[in-house]
Order: structure tokens, then sequence, then C-alpha cells
């Protein structure tokens, strides 16, 4: 395990690192998550194994640490990381990211070009969405104020609606980073996460699973060099669902261009 300061007050980031080849992999979960937990298998799986790969807990999240002083807008995650990368000896990595932190992985290319020169972006949020009270994820999180969250009951009515799976890794989070990061996730930027995608001029992919139907918007994704692959055989957290689909998609996307 690895470590490096983020904050003025040294909160920590960590990751598990694994040494291999160069350009560095950097692997980013999603809300309430946590990369080892996540990604583990993907990182060693004979098609994408043998790269320095870094399976990086976003602050707030898993082992790193839990700061209430910090905001967790997307813009905030995305420079710590960049700090971390850069404490790291990081440049031009390909980044593989899910769901919020495909979201942060967007902003850290927009924010810090040096760091990234590749991005496979997992079911990622692209678009600002409600807030709807009740529902799963970011949406029914953020519908709570921080507040009832924090101390109201929110916190319980959500670990009751996250199942085991979630919850065995939501439970790492800070109650503070998870309702802010989710708020903000929600929010979004300005510009959205889609347009600033639309703009990077760097190799990207989407991957989503192939039962949600086409991706919102996937012409003019395609028409801005993004290659958006629909995966067979799973849900939201493609990695775990069809992890051979996924890593066949995957080192696809990252196999060396003429």
């Amino acid at each position: 395990m690895r470590s490096a300061a983020v904050t003025p007050e040294g909160d920590q980031i960590r990751w598990v690192e694994l040494p291999g080849r160069q350009p560095p992999r950097v692997y980013v979960h999603g809300l309430g998550a946590t990369s080892p937990a996540y990604f583990t298998e993907a990182a060693v799986h004979p098609l994408l194994a043998g790269h320095r790969s870094l399976l990086i807990d976003l602050l707030g999240h898993g082992i790193s640490d839990r700061p209430t002083t910090f905001d967790y807008t997307l813009e905030s995650h995305a420079d710590a990381l960049a700090d971390a990368l850069t404490a790291a000896g990081v440049s031009d990595a390909e980044v593989i990211a899910h769901s919020m932190g495909g979201s942060v992985a967007i902003v850290l290319a927009a924010r810090h070009p040096r760091l990234v020169s590749r991005l496979v972006l997992v079911d990622a949020n692209l678009d600002p969405v409600p807030r709807t009270p009740g529902s799963s994820g970011s949406s029914g999180i953020a519908a709570y104020s921080e507040e009832e969250f924090v101390t109201g009951g929110g916190w319980e009515e959500v670990r009751d609606r996250a199942g085991a799976h979630w919850w065995s890794t939501m439970r790492l989070a800070g109650r503070e980073a998870l309702h802010r990061s989710a708020f903000h996730l929600t929010r979004g930027t300005d510009p959205t996460m889609r347009e600033l995608l639309l703009d990077l001029r760097i190799p990207r992919t989407f991957l989503l699973p192939e039962a949600d139907g086409p991706l919102p918007g996937s012409d003019a994704l395609g028409a801005a060099g993004v290659s958006v692959v629909a995966i067979p055989g799973c849900g939201h957290n493609i990695m775990l669902d069809n992890p051979e689909a996924f890593a066949r998609a995957t080192a696809a996307a990252l196999a060396p261009r003429g």
C-alpha cells in the first residue's frame, strides 16, 4: 500500500500498487466503493496484467482518509487525485474508471492533461441527474440534506436500501464524504462531464451494459472519437459481473495504435 498527502491538513489518499511496465494504469472506483475490491481481478487478468497499476481510493472512500472539511466536488476529487498521482511519479496514465470515478477521471483529464493519456470509462456519469428521495445510488443519497443524511437517519435508510454488496464497501466511506460526493455528482460540472469528454483529444472508450440499451448521445460521442462499447451479461458493475468481457474490451481500448 502507498499513500500521498493531498490536502493542506495532510489528509492521505492511499492505493494498492502492482509493479510493471509503462505506461502506468490507474483504476478509480465509483461512489461508496473502493478500487482494490472492484478492480483487482481486472488488473491481474492475463489480458491486462504487466503494467504498473495503481488501484486508488478517492478521498473519503476505502483505505483513504475521510476528512470532514473537504468539499468532495468532482473538481476537488480530481485535483486531489492529481496530487496523489504526481506524488507517485505518474504521468500519461491509462485511466480505467467506474461510475462516479469516471466522472472524476474526465475532470482529471480536462484539468490535468499531462496525467492522462487514455480513458476507459465504465458506465460513468456524464450528465447531472435529479435528486429523487428513496431511489438508489447518488440520486437517493443526494435527496437528503447533509444533516438528514449524517445524523438524521438517512445513513441508515441508505444502508438498508444498498444491499449487502454495495454496503460492504460503502460502510468504509465517511458519511460527509458519501453525501457530498453524491450531491456534487448529481449536480455535475460546468461544462458538463459529457461536454468535457467531447472536447478531450485523447483515446476514449465508454463501456456500458448491453441491457441498458443505446447510450444517450452516443452518435455525438462517436463523432467526437469516443468509442462506445456495449458489454453483454452484466449490470452496472461490469468488471465484476462479466470480468472476461470487461478485460477483452478494456484490453482492446488500451491496445497500441499505429
